[in-house]
């Protein structure tokens, strides 16, 4: 193809997310049986808006199945949306091919299994330079050699000449994640999107693996998608934790104020479930039952078959985000005030 390569705008202020989604919406077809009715949807995600600003950690913590790897697929671009649109810099993305390739080089994914994201008959040489080659972002012989080595340099993975010839398979969980990093990185991304970067990671290196992440945060500006379901680590890393049930944002703050005050019940039971080595009495779990078949989510506020406060008016209307704390909002009828006695009539005691 002739003629320039696209560009994507820059940002006109510094105030503004390098990443931000509005209603971004993913329903997947459901293939039709007997028991399925002609045109069912899995609600994978529904209207989620998020902003990853330069130099933030913005965590999605969540159960399984509840919309987090699809919603970073969607910021990845690697799945289109069924409503709802991304904004680079401020700036609606066109669909154009080689605009695609220009936001790639701005936003990366990096998977959950390094062993499966990396091909086993492919040196690590060969997985750090092929970015490079894609985007021309270096040169042959001892140019991209040395860009290698930084690479992994900059992974921690050292000295760099002992991992470049290597594979995969003669390399450890956690010095696969961190050549899947490096990859990401060969095309200098501003935005790193991280899928569950640790859960498949033995308990002692994870921390290694979060300290790298919140390095490059430090050192290089990246804002940062932090996928996790464990409330834990993601207030260890991230400023920011946005809570996700059932395809939907239903907390989001500070990450302090979200793990010290939680305010929705589901939250509240990710926190009692989590291990807490200075809390002296064993986690009392409030609620049950499982998460929702999202062909048919609840109608209202979909975590109200679990939850130990769901009142009627839970079943009947979704709840709007309220403001809790500075920063904080949640998605629940119990910060409403000026709700109808009747309406606040306790669900259980209608079943």
């Amino acid at each position: 193809m002739t003629g320039p390569r696209p560009q994507i705008a820059q940002p006109a202020t510094t105030s503004v997310p390098l990443l931000e989604a509005r209603g971004l919406t993913k329903h997947f077809p459901v293939r039709r049986t007997r028991l399925t009715p002609r045109g069912a949807v899995v609600h994978a995600v529904d209207d989620v808006s998020i902003a990853l600003p330069a130099g933030g950690v913005t965590a999605i913590v969540g159960e399984s199945g509840s919309g987090k790897s699809t919603l970073a697929k969607l910021l990845a671009r690697l799945i289109k949306p069924t409503a709802g649109k991304l904004l680079l810099d401020g700036n609606d993305i066109p669909s154009a091919s080689l605009v695609r390739r220009a936001y790639a080089r701005q936003v990366q994914l990096v998977l959950q299994d390094p062993f499966s994201s990396l091909n086993p008959v492919h040196d690590v040489r060969y997985h750090l330079t092929r970015p490079l080659k894609v985007h021309r972002l270096a040169g042959s012989g001892a140019a991209l050699d040395e860009s290698v080595a930084g690479l992994l340099e900059r992974v921690a993975l050292q000295p760099a000449g002992q991992f470049a010839d290597k594979y995969p398979h003669e390399l450890s969980g956690g010095q696969r994640q961190r050549v899947a990093i490096a990859r990401a990185l060969a095309v200098q991304p501003r935005i790193l999107l991280a899928d569950e970067p640790v859960s498949m990671l033995d308990v002692s290196i994870r921390l290694g693996v979060l300290n790298l992440l919140a390095d490059l945060r430090e050192r290089d500006g990246l804002a940062i998608l932090y996928v996790t379901h464990d409330i834990a680590s993601a207030r260890y890393l991230a400023d920011t934790i946005a809570v996700m049930y059932a395809g939907q944002i239903i907390e989001s703050g500070p990450a302090d104020s979200v793990t010290e005050q939680p305010a929705h019940p589901y939250t509240q039971l990710l926190l009692s479930a989590a291990p807490d080595p200075d809390r002296a009495a064993a986690p009392v779990l409030r609620g049950s039952g499982a998460p929702p078949n999202l062909v048919t989510p609840p109608t209202g506020c979909r975590f109200h078959p679990r939850c130990p406060h769901a009142m009627r008016i839970c079943a009947d209307t979704a709840p709007a985000m309220t403001e809790v704390a500075a920063g904080q909002v949640s998605a629940c009828w119990l910060h409403a005030g000026d709700l109808d006695p009747a309406q606040r009539t306790p669900l259980r005691e209608e079943t």
